[in-house]
């Protein structure tokens, strides 16, 4: 649509986007659109409600069910939906299946509505629900980084892990994980542009500060072999459309240098319900996401997080032990950097964990998507996108001489040992029992005094001197 203005005595050809109100004189942007932009709005139209209108009825009753007893982990699925035709990881082929639908359902309604001249209101409503789609996205992921969880700091095992071993997207994760005040400030920048979304007064300020950032997320997902690179690109297009309302008036402004007239465009609806509805769902919509939401990721967070188990590990056990005696059937199998039954070393973690290296291949979990679990045994975080250590949880007995061990990753071994356990002293535990084949194992482990650049640094300040 144009409007001509008279500016300084000179006529101005303005672009307008935004609709008209319903309630505006009738001499006011009363010209319809184009058929061919009808035609594209219809399409637009229903793929993105498609893709931002969780059609799943499961969506809205574990919402219903689950309201007073919601966890982080249920609230960021919530805000992580997407529409899916197929099982395993998100493709694009999902895109393609909405994509088809879309063109069906625009050529009937194209028939059916021969008459329509514009969709102005409609496309006030799309951008409405495409804001809020992508403010909980944001959020879901804003506050998990504002309170550093997405990547945690890496573990002993994790340390102690040679560097080849890991996968692209591992290194990515431990490499964020360290500097958690970074990731502090990319998770405010995912918070403020997610409520920047919620007024259209801002709406177009959030959407370019948040496209400057998902181009990075999704450019690292492919570099660093992510798995949501799929999701981020999603969003971008969800923050085009969000920007395109006002991009018209932007580059007349910006970069024709012409004036532009703002955008005053407010949508007048009737007095009675159909305000109260509207007052309604945003403020239930920012009490889960905002309220709710940040509350239980701050307490998340205090409670450390949910990537690694809850459970409290041995006792003054935590470090690197070098395996001093290993046997199996009694028989001395001495250090080798290639025999696979023999054991390496053994890290105990601070909570219930404790990894071997050895030679024996490790069954790799391919896992790079972002979950938050609510059950220990469903947080692999620790071996994901590791090889070279075998990770095992570990309950301790009520007599205190027995372990029960059983292998984290559920592809290599499903089968627990118990081992009986001995400790000298503080600096050695003896391990001893059937292992998954049924032979008497028995592992003398010894504690070493090591030192990581991590801990230290926290002692004396980045800046401060190291001496390892």
């Amino acid at each position: 649509m144009s409007n001509t203005l008279s500016f300084n005595g000179a006529p101005v050809q303005e672009h307008l986007a935004p609709p008209v109100p319903v309630s505006a004189p009738a001499n006011q942007d009363d010209a319809g659109w184009p058929g061919y932009e009808r035609a594209l709005f219809r399409f637009v139209f229903v793929y993105f409600l498609l893709q931002v209108v969780p059609l799943d009825w499961k969506y809205y009753r574990d919402i219903v069910s689950g309201w007073s007893g919601l966890s982080v982990g249920d609230i960021f699925r919530l805000a992580h939906y997407t529409p899916r035709f197929f099982d395993g990881p998100d493709t694009f082929a999902n895109w393609t299946v909405v994509a088809g639908i879309a063109a069906v359902v625009a050529v009937v309604w194209g028939q059916l509505d021969r008459t329509r001249r514009e969709y102005r209101t409609l496309h006030y409503w799309l951008r409405v629900l495409v804001r809020y789609r992508l403010a909980a996205a944001l959020l879901g992921y804003g506050f998990i980084k504002l309170f550093p969880m997405q990547a945690p700091l890496p573990s002993l095992s994790h340390l102690n892990t040679h560097y080849g071993d890991l996968s692209d997207w591992k290194i990515f994760s431990l490499s964020l994980g360290i500097v958690p005040s970074y990731q502090s400030f990319l998770g405010l920048v995912e918070v403020l542009s997610a409520l920047l979304l919620l007024s259209r007064r801002t709406a177009s300020t959030g959407a370019f500060v948040l496209l400057s950032f998902l181009g990075n997320v999704f450019l690292s997902n492919l570099a660093y072999e992510g798995g949501e690179y799929v999701y981020s690109f999603y969003l971008i297009t969800l923050g085009l459309l969000v920007l395109w309302y006002d991009l018209g008036r932007l580059n007349s402004l910006l970069t024709l240098e012409r004036p532009t007239r703002p955008n005053r465009f407010r949508l007048n609806l009737p007095e009675g319900w159909p305000r109260i509805a509207k007052r309604a769902a945003k403020v239930a919509f920012v009490l889960l996401f905002v309220g709710v939401y940040g509350a239980k990721s701050y307490a998340a967070y205090q409670a450390g997080g949910y990537h690694y188990t809850t459970a409290p590990g041995l006792p003054n056990a935590a470090g690197l032990y070098n395996v001093r005696e290993f046997r199996l059937n009694g028989q001395v199998h001495p250090y080798s950097a290639t025999d696979p039954e023999r054991w390496q070393d053994v890290v105990f973690e601070k909570w219930a964990t404790l990894s071997v290296r050895s030679p024996r291949p490790v069954v790799l979990d391919n896992s790079n998507t972002e979950n938050i679990p609510a059950r220990d045994p469903d947080r692999n975080y620790e071996f994901a996108g590791a090889a070279g250590r075998h990770y095992y949880g570990y309950t301790l007995h009520p007599d205190g001489q027995h372990l029960t061990l059983q292998n984290r990753n559920k592809q290599e071994s499903t089968k627990p040992l118990v081992l009986r356990l001995t400790r000298p002293n503080a600096n050695t535990i003896v391990l001893a029992g059937p292992d998954e084949q049924g032979r008497e194992l028995y592992v003398v482990l010894e504690k070493r005094a090591k030192k990581y650049l991590l801990e230290e640094a926290g002692k004396t300040g980045r800046r401060g001197g190291l001496k390892l």
